[in-house]
């Protein structure tokens, strides 16, 4: 790994500190995905979608190639596969409508809905209780806790989903490992649950 960990959590003070307050705003836009996702309308699939796809393209740009970049050069590859999976997102689900959200009483539907608590409401205060302190800490609208949202919601999505819009997602969770065993980021231990959990719900 190119960097430590105080290097690592130096980033998102100075990404916090510069994209105030997109952090509500984006916070704010994943409640209004989820009410839409329980509370269907006629265009609130492509509306979910289209969220999902600017919070992946926003990841991209706004993180991994403005500030990660700047201690990991791998970040210009990370970058460029949440850019990817953002145009992806709302090219299937808002343009082709390939995604419908619905939750159900289901086992998909519950871990869904775990896990978008999760990335809502247990992951900053475990956060805080894992010694993180703002603007120090990752905050919604980062990939680790936006990345749990979204396999949340495309738990939700109805069959057939093209599940390739997982595999950036779950690629991502299995790198949450390193950052929450090396660097001390313990609320990441979600993130490597989320994965597995999605890929045994989505593809076993």
């Amino acid at each position: 790994m190119p960097f430590d960990a105080a290097q690592f959590f130096a980033v998102f003070a100075r990404y916090n500190a510069a994209v105030w307050p997109a952090q509500i705003v984006l916070a704010a836009l994943a409640v209004g995905t989820v009410g839409l996702a329980l509370r269907s309308r006629a265009w609130s699939d492509r509306a979910v979608a289209g969220v999902l796809g600017l919070f992946w393209i926003w990841m991209g740009v706004a993180y991994h190639w403005l500030f990660f970049r700047a201690i990991n050069p791998a970040a210009t590859l990370f970058g460029a596969f949440f850019v990817l999976e953002g145009i992806a997102l709302a090219l299937v689900g808002g343009v082709q409508r390939r995604l419908h959200f619905r939750f159900g009483p289901t086992l998909r539907g519950v871990a869904g809905a775990l896990l978008l608590a999760y990335a809502l409401v247990a992951y900053p205060p475990l956060g805080y209780a894992a010694g993180h302190r703002y603007p120090a800490t990752p905050t919604f609208g980062l990939p680790c806790p936006t990345t749990i949202f979204t396999l949340g919601l495309l738990l939700w999505a109805e069959r057939p989903m093209p599940r390739g819009l997982v595999a950036v997602p779950i690629l991502w969770s299995a790198l949450g490992a390193s950052a929450a065993l090396q660097l001390g980021v313990l609320e990441d231990l979600g993130l490597v649950a989320a994965g597995v959990l999605s890929a045994v719900l989505l593809f076993v």
